[in-house]
C-alpha cells in the first residue's frame, strides 16, 4: 500500500503527527444506514464538506488516518485543501478507517449538492492522477460491491477482542483477508466475524504447526468468499411466476398452483417458507425442471447434490481439521459454488438417503439444514446460517424416505404423463428443443400428428418424457442428414417412417 504521495512539506507533516499523537481523534460525521444496492448522489456512500467548493466531480486525495481526523485531503491550485465527513453509511465505516490508516490514494466521483459533496464511486489512483487498474484497486472495488448488497447490521461490541473486475476477486491472500475483515467485517454474520478473527490469528500464527495454518487460511478463504446475505425477500411477481412455470412446464396444473401460492406466501412474510418442497415422481416426469423453474422464479443461485452418490454422513459434514487430507462437506461446498447463502439446495434422489453405517446416516446430517437453525461443517467448526436456504427433493418412492426426513418438506407428489400429454409434450416441447439446439431452421424437420402418436405408442410402457426427447434427437439428426446429403430442403415424417428410424 502507498503512502502520502503529494507533499504537503515533510516538516510541516511530521510536526502535525507528532502534535496529533497527543490529541484526541475528531469524528466529524454522523453515520446514517442505507440499504441501497447502488450508489448515486441520492444514495452516497459519503458527504463531505464543500462548502469552500473547492471538491469537483473527480477528485484525488487521501482520507486522513483514524486517529487524526475523519476528513478527505487533496490539492488544488497548490493549496493543501481539507473536507471534513460530514455523513457515511455505517455499512462504509471500516473501508473508511482502512482507506486512512493505509494511506490509499484514491479518486472520489461525486456532485455538489444542498447535502454536500455526495460520493457514490471510490477508485484507487496512482501519484499522478490516473486511475490505476491494479489488483489492489480490484479489491477496493470488490469490497465495497460487498458493502453494497449488504443491509446495516449492528456494530460490533467495542469491548470484544478484535484481533480489475470485482465479481472474478476471489480473496485467497492472508493480506486480502485481513484487508477485507477491516473493510467489511459487518457484511459477516456476528458468529462468522468472531470465527473469521480467531481463524486469522491462527494462519498467522508461528506457534501452530504449518498444517493447521494451512486449514485456517483454506476455512477463511471459502467463508470470506461467500456473500451473507439477508434472508428478508423481496415481492416476487405472481403473474411472472405463472409465465416462466408456463413456459417451463406442460400441464401439472396442481404443481404449479402449489408453487403460485408459496409465492404468494413469500410476499406476504418476506421470509422464505418453513418447509422446503419434495417432489415424488416416477423418473423423467420433470422433477428436476419443476427445481430449476423455481430458483429461477425465486432470482437465487442453486446447487445441487445426488444422495445416492453419498455413502456416509462425513461427506455431508465435512472432516475435522486434525486429518491432513481434512476437506468440508458437500453441503459447505455447495454454498462456497453458489458464492451466496441464499440459494435453492435440490437434493436429488432423497430416497436413497438413509445409508446406516458405522460412519453415521446421511439423512441424520440432513436435518439440521432442513430446520433452518443453521448447519455446522466439522471442518469449518462454524454454524452457517440457513434461513435464505430453500431446499428442494426429489425422489421416486416415498416409502423409502424416513419419517424425520419426509415431516422437512411440503410433498407434491407428480403422477406419470397421459398418452396425450405425451405427445403434446413432444411436438410442443421436446421437438421443437432439440431442433433449436441442432441449429436446424423452421419446417426443416416435421413430424406429423401420426408419427408422433407412433413414437409415444413405442415408448407407452416408460414413465416420464425422456425417452420422448431421445427419440427427438433421432428423427432431427436423420432429417439434417438428408437434408446435407441429399440436397432436400424440408423432410417430413409420418408414422412408418418414425417406427423404421426409431426401431
Amino acid at each position: 500500500m502507498s503512502n502520502l504521495v503529494f507533499d504537503f512539506g515533510a516538516a510541516d507533516h511530521e510536526t502535525a503527527v507528532d502534535a496529533t499523537k497527543k490529541a484526541k481523534a475528531v469524528c466529524t460525521y454522523t453515520p446514517f444506514a442505507s440499504d441501497a444496492a447502488q450508489a448515486d448522489e441520492a444514495h452516497p456512500f459519503l458527504v463531505l464538506d464543500n462548502r469552500a467548493g473547492k471538491l469537483v466531480h473527480h477528485t484525488s486525495g487521501l482520507f486522513e488516518k483514524p486517529e487524526v481526523r475523519s476528513s478527505f485531503v487533496f490539492m488544488k491550485d497548490g493549496e493543501k485543501v481539507q473536507a471534513d465527513v460530514l455523513e457515511i453509511d455505517s455499512r462504509f465505516l471500516g473501508l473508511l478507517a482502512w482507506l486512512g490508516t493505509n494511506g490509499i490514494m484514491v479518486r472520489l466521483s461525486g456532485k455538489d449538492t444542498s447535502r454536500g459533496y455526495c460520493v457514490y464511486k471510490i477508485r484507487e489512483v496512482s501519484s499522478d492522477g490516473v486511475t490505476k487498474l491494479s489488483a489492489a484497486d480490484g479489491f477496493l472495488q470488490y469490497v465495497i460491491s460487498r458493502l453494497l448488497e449488504t443491509k446495516p447490521q449492528e456494530e460490533e461490541n467495542p469491548d470484544e477482542d478484535t484481533g480489475e473486475d470485482s465479481d472474478e476477486m476471489k480473496l485467497t491472500s492472508l493480506q486480502s483477508m485481513t484487508d477485507f475483515l477491516e473493510c467489511a467485517k459487518n457484511t459477516l454474520p456476528a458468529n462468522i466475524r468472531k470465527w473469521a478473527r480467531r481463524n486469522l490469528a491462527v494462519a498467522k500464527s508461528s506457534e501452530v504447526s504449518p498444517e493447521e495454518r494451512r486449514h485456517a487460511q483454506h476455512a477463511l478463504s471459502i467463508m470470506l468468499n461467500i456473500r451473507w446475505k439477508d434472508s428478508y425477500f423481496g415481492a416476487i411477481d405472481p403473474v411472472e411466476a405463472r409465465r416462466i412455470l408456463d413456459e417451463e412446464l406442460y400441464g401439472m396444473e396442481k404443481v404449479k398452483q402449489r408453487i403460485i401460492e408459496t409465492i404468494i406466501q413469500i410476499n406476504r412474510t418476506h421470509k422464505l417458507p418453513a418447509y422446503g418442497i419434495l417432489l415424488v415422481g416416477p423418473a423423467g416426469t420433470g422433477k428436476s425442471q419443476i427445481s430449476y423453474a423455481i430458483a429461477r422464479i425465486l432470482g437465487l443461485p442453486w446447487t445441487s447434490l445426488d444422495m445416492s452418490a453419498i455413502h456416509d454422513a462425513e461427506q455431508l459434514t465435512g472432516s475435522s481439521r486434525v486429518y491432513a487430507n481434512a476437506k468440508p462437506g458437500s453441503i459447505m461446498e455447495a454454498f462456497s459454488q453458489a458464492g451466496e447463502s441464499n440459494l435453492v439446495f435440490i437434493i436429488n434422489e432423497l430416497d436413497k438417503a438413509d445409508a446406516k453405517n458405522s460412519s453415521g446416516n446421511p439423512a441424520d446430517a440432513l436435518l439440521t439444514l432442513l430446520d433452518n437453525l443453521g448447519f455446522t461443517d466439522n471442518y469449518m467448526e462454524c454454524t452457517i446460517p440457513t434461513a435464505g436456504v430453500y431446499p428442494i427433493a426429489t425422489a421416486n418412492d416415498k416409502s423409502r424416505i424416513s419419517s424425520p426426513l419426509l415431516t422437512r418438506f411440503a410433498v407434491i407428489d407428480i403422477p406419470d404423463y397421459t398418452k396425450e400429454e405425451k405427445k403434446t409434450i413432444f411436438l410442443r416441447y421436446s421437438l421443437p428443443k432439440v431442433i433449436r439446439r441442432m441449429g436446424l431452421a423452421e419446417g426443416e424437420c416435421i413430424v406429423t400428428e401420426k408419427a408422433a402418436e407412433a413414437v409415444v405408442s413405442r415408448f407407452a410402457n416408460e414413465p416420464g418424457v425422456r425417452d420422448l426427447e431421445q427419440a427427438a434427437e433421432h428423427l432431427a439428426a436423420n432429417a439434417l442428414y438428408q437434408i446435407e446429403s441429399t440436397g432436400v430442403s424440408s423432410v417430413t415424417f409420418d408414422a412408418a417412417e418414425a417406427e423404421a428410424i426409431l426401431s
